[in-house]
């Protein structure tokens, strides 16, 4: 009897000889919707159990966001944690497998506090559980950025295998989310309803890849130009979609024609560094918080000054109610109203409501109602 890896790799196969034109994506399709589920089956049985990345280590959420540092052993990924954070509290050794726990840190920045954890090194297989692969990818699952940390003497081959391990587990970097939603009916077959052209998917495809999933009867309605893949992913419905970009370790041992050669050559923004020495540092924690779209609020108790010392931080795109959220659990039920001083109104000191959009800077009263 064939194994799942034997299986997948056949289909991978009719794909690879597959000529890809308007008659076969069809095939393709249903094909790629076999892939999946067969990996996920796969996947069913080694975790037993459980189509996500599986459980993590056991690691507090703590400050305004959380950084990954995710990459193969011995590329300095504790060197940097201990960088970033001014402290010396992961354990840094020039062999194998320095880490054998997810160990946490907190960053400081732009008055905010950024937790990064250095995670183990991961290995091939490691999506299958192998080297404790299934915790490592939990916990990076979690993350609101992944760091991917390389050599820069085997970066290509490393970014290649850190991919295939982070996407057989269903996360998706630098990508929006599918902008989908199915609903199941009793009857009627597959109604299509696109408020988009879609220019990577026709119809019979979107029919054929559901009826793989045993969706007969269902209402689809497709709000962006989605491709065979993400609709894939949308019905497996166990993707979680980070943002990432590559840190390049150990540059001060190569030219700077060799970096550069490297740095093309990889598919996605980066930076190099010297984790060693501290070269680069400071501008990656720049870009660390600008990935992470955190905005400064600062706070204005009702007839008092402000406090300019201290902001929250939250996400880019949080609203008033968020920020009675993160301030106090009561907040959001006591609302009355609030006034914001700054870039997301037109004048200064206006009312808004709850659900009033926040920008970097602002200057935030909140006005709870009285008993």
């Amino acid at each position: 009897m064939s194994t799942f890896q034997d299986q997948i790799k056949e289909l991978e196969d009719q794909i690879k000889r597959t000529k890809i034109n308007k008659a076969t994506e069809k095939h393709v399709g249903l094909l790629k919707a076999k892939i999946a589920r067969l990996k996920r089956e796969q996947q069913d049985r080694l975790m037993g159990g459980g189509s996500g990345g599986g459980d993590g280590y056991d690691v507090k959420k703590s400050g305004d966001s959380s950084v990954a540092l995710i990459g193969l052993p011995s590329v300095g990924k504790s060197t940097l944690l201990n960088q970033l954070i001014n402290q010396k509290i992961s354990q840094v050794g020039s062999y194998a497998f320095t880490t054998l726990e997810a160990i946490p840190g907190i960053m400081s920045y732009e008055g905010a506090s950024i937790q990064i954890i250095d995670l183990p090194g991961i290995i091939s297989g490691a999506s299958k559980g192998k080297g404790q692969g299934k915790r490592v990818l939990g916990v990076a699952r979690g993350a609101d950025l992944l760091l991917i940390v390389l050599d820069v003497f085997s970066a290509l081959h490393h970014f290649e295998l850190i991919i295939n391990e982070l996407s057989y587990v269903g996360i998706r970097l630098n990508q929006e989310a599918p902008d989908v939603v199915i609903k199941k009916t009793n009857r009627g077959g597959i109604g299509i309803a696109s408020l988009k052209i879609l220019t990577k998917i026709d119809d019979s495809t979107i029919k054929s890849i559901m009826n793989e999933y045993r969706l007969i009867n269902a209402n689809i309605t497709i709000r962006s130009d989605i491709s065979d893949d993400q609709l894939i992913d949308v019905l497996e419905g166990n993707r979680v979609y980070i943002p990432a970009f590559i840190v390049l370790n150990k540059i001060d041992l190569v030219s700077d024609l060799e970096l550069r050669e490297v740095k093309e050559k990889l598919n996605m923004k980066n930076i190099g560094i010297s984790a060693e020495s501290g070269k680069n540092i400071d501008e990656l924690k720049k870009i660390i918080f600008n990935y992470l779209s955190l905005i400064r609020i600062y706070l204005k108790p009702y007839g008092m000054e402000a406090d300019f010392e201290e902001p929250l931080i939250i996400r880019n795109g949080a609203d008033v109610g968020d920020v009675c959220d993160k301030l106090h659990n009561s907040f959001r039920k006591e609302f009355h109203y609030a006034r914001v001083w700054g870039k997301s109104v037109k004048h200064s000191g206006q009312k808004v409501s709850i659900k009033h959009k926040m920008e970097d800077g602002d200057v935030l009263t909140i006005v709870r109602k009285t008993n």
